[in-house]
């Protein structure tokens, strides 16, 4: 940036005086104001790479550890931030190429496992091993890993469905893993040391890996309600010693009328102020052990209330004690001398119960029979979170046996409360065998099932009968995956599929119940076994087991197969928020959706078939848009012959 006179010679001033020519370039300007320009927001890492590359000047302008970097660095990976102290220095080009490469590995890596699961069911851990070995070899932090997940999953919400969909299988996988490594930690802990509500937010934290649940964020709430706690307590008793009690104190009151005071202005507050109670209408539910949402919808089942009442009778001075009652579980609160072994010396408290303090009989009375004097003792944490953990485990194996609700969430509730449960009691004969009935059962990770069952052989040489079994058949799962078959290529020009109406991609109603969904997958004919077909009735249809079957995600979350004379197109599509959508689909496009690349190998005719459906129902699309909207594929996705048929087979027909 040059300027001079006329000829260039002179210039004359606004004095009359003629001044020496003058030559001013970009690079005489001072460092600091070359560092502004250079971080003017419209500027991208590539202009900055040119910039330095002009001159040594420029050059030493944008070194690794200067602000041009650091502001590049920010601005492309807010999320980042958190990461890094206010105004550290560090070496931002470093940073930024080291984030850049693990950006771009990741995606490939996602794009790789969705061609792996194309006929598989999705087990994250199973085949990630090679792939996240490069990652590691970088050197980079895992949250490197993670922000470019995010990246992934909050890019436009139509587009890139089966990215997204590996992307979250993947975050949910990582985040657990760090999850487990920190409960292991956890019960290293001596067990005086350890906290219920930290280990309720790890199990808590390990079956909601993708939400925002963090101790920090638990205890912030728990410190809230002892506030109220202590306005109320301060009405009735202004020079009560809890009064004084500051947040990470070690305090315990010693007066019995105290300790009363405290419990009578916590029940005031938790359940007449608050509202919390027990969930007797929706007992079964996972959200109540789950004390994030415990706190949030004030609603729980005995133990995590317990464990919140336990936890808040702690912050003001109040030691209550778990009690592993049978069916329903108790605090206790002793009423005599510290260290009492007599059952009667205590009262026992129903958090469940909005805080009713009960006798040693009428907690007979609670559940309707006798127990003996064991039952009424003082547990672990470790113990409370294997009642905890088991908890989870029985309403997964509840899900899993009900035919109509029998889905994806109750086989991931299951694996997760198994992971928990098998951490925290790693020789556990009946949890690992069924553990690895459950991986067989899903035909996964056949060579974590054979590891499984060495262990059991090792815990239990009784067990031989079905341990033999399961690793026969798994050996022979194995021998099978190493040859393959390939996936069945429905053609709808077939002589065979004539009566085939619809086509993968299209958005439907059930005529008789209602529900909206989208079809991944047709039979020419019902292909479900005799059983099922007079289970579901299918018989009282007007063409039976005779015609075309849809595979179909559901609204609600279910996968079902569907008559064809039971759909039809729907008179206003709209999306389908079903979690499994992103693994046949990768794009929603207004009035459709786009099949992604695998389940257009697996039937290569329908695509063209929906955008002229789509067409002739909607008038939306042009020959030409509608042909465009056919070819934009996001990375591949899959098609799954094996989750169609376990959908099937797990969903009903809904013939009336």
């Amino acid at each position: 940036m040059a300027t001079s006179g006329a000829g260039g010679e002179g210039y004359s001033g606004l004095n009359g005086i003629v001044s020496e020519t003058e030559h001013k370039i970009m690079t005489d300007l001072p460092a600091e104001l070359l560092e502004y320009i250079l971080c003017f927001p419209v500027l991208k890492h590539v202009d900055i790479c040119n910039v330095s590359c002009s001159c040594k000047r420029l050059h030493d302008v944008c070194h690794g550890r200067g602000k041009v970097w650091g502001h590049q660095y920010k601005l492309r990976w807010p999320r980042l931030q958190k990461h890094y102290r206010q105004n550290e220095c560090c070496d931002w080009l470093k940073e930024y190429r080291t984030r850049h490469t693990v950006g771009l590995q990741i995606r490939r890596t996602v794009v790789s496992i969705s061609k792996r699961f194309f006929t598989e069911v999705p087990c994250v851990g199973q085949v990630l091993g090679d792939s996240f070995a490069e990652i590691e070899s970088l050197g980079a932090p895992e949250h490197f890993c993670e922000d470019e997940l995010l990246s992934i999953l909050n890019s436009d919400r139509r587009k890139s469905l089966t990215l997204k969909y590996y992307a979250k299988k993947i975050l949910y996988f990582l985040r657990q893993q760090n999850i487990l490594r920190s409960l292991k930690m956890f019960l290293e802990q001596p067990a005086e040391q350890q906290s219920a509500l930290e280990g309720a937010v790890l199990v808590d934290q390990y079956c909601n890996p993708l939400a925002d649940v963090s101790l920090d964020g638990i205890s912030s709430q728990l410190e809230e309600i002892t506030d109220k706690v202590k306005k109320m307590l301060r009405m009735k008793n202004s020079s009560h010693p809890s009064l004084r009690v500051t947040q990470g104190d070690c305090f315990a009151v010693e007066d019995f009328e105290l300790e009363r005071q405290v419990v009578v202005a916590l029940n005031a507050v938790l359940y007449e102020q608050l509202q919390y109670k027990g969930n007797e209408c929706d007992y079964y539910n996972p959200l109540n052990s789950y004390i994030h949402q415990v706190l949030l919808r004030r609603t729980g089942i005995p133990i995590s209330l317990s464990v919140l009442y336990m936890t808040l009778a702690r912050k003001l001075g109040v030691q209550l004690e778990p009690v592993n009652f049978p069916n329903h579980f108790l605090l206790r609160w002793c009423q005599h001398q510290r260290g009492s072994g007599d059952i009667y010396d205590f009262v026992y408290i129903d958090a469940f119960g909005k805080g009713k303090q009960l006798t040693a009989k009428e907690c007979e009375y609670l559940i309707g029979h006798q127990v003996t004097a064991d039952y009424y003792s003082a547990i672990s944490t470790t113990e409370v979170l294997l009642r905890m953990v088991g908890n989870l485990l029985n309403i997964g194996k509840r899900g899993i046996s009900s035919l109509r609700e029998g889905n994806e969430k109750s086989y991931q509730l299951l694996r997760d409360s198994l992971d928990l449960y098998l951490t925290i009691n790693p020789d556990n004969v009946q949890y690992l065998l069924l553990q690895a009935r459950l991986y067989f059962h899903l035909g996964i990770w056949p060579e974590k099932v054979l590891d499984i069952l060495q262990h059991i052989q090792a815990l239990d040489p009784s067990q031989h009968g079905a341990v033999g079994y399961l690793v026969q058949h798994t050996l022979e799962h194995i021998q099978h995956k190493k040859h393959p078959v390939e996936p069945e290529v429905k053609r709808r020009s077939a002589p065979e599929h004539v009566e085939v109406q619809y086509s993968v991609g299209l958005i439907m109603k059930h005529k008789r119940s209602g529900y909206n969904c989208v079809i991944y997958g047709w039979d020419p004919k019902c292909t479900m076994s005799q059983e099922w077909i007079t289970t579901m009735r299918v018989h009282q249809l007007s063409s039976g087991a005779n015609q075309p079957f849809y595979n179909v995600l559901v609204q609600d979350g279910t996968c079902r197969y569907a008559a064809q004379e039971n759909l039809e197109p729907h008179s206003a599509p709209l999306e389908i928020a079903h979690p499994e959508v992103g693994r046949y689909f990768s794009e929603f496009h207004d009035s459709h959706y786009v099949a992604n690349e695998e389940l257009q190998t697996r039937y290569p005719e329908d695509m063209a078939e929906t955008l002229g459906t789509v067409r002739d129902l909607y008038h939306r699309l042009t020959p030409c848009s509608g042909q465009a909207s056919g070819q934009q594929e996001s990375p591949k996705g899959t098609g799954g012959s094996s989750q169609d048929q376990k959908s099937q087979e797990n969903q009903e027909a809904m013939p009336m």
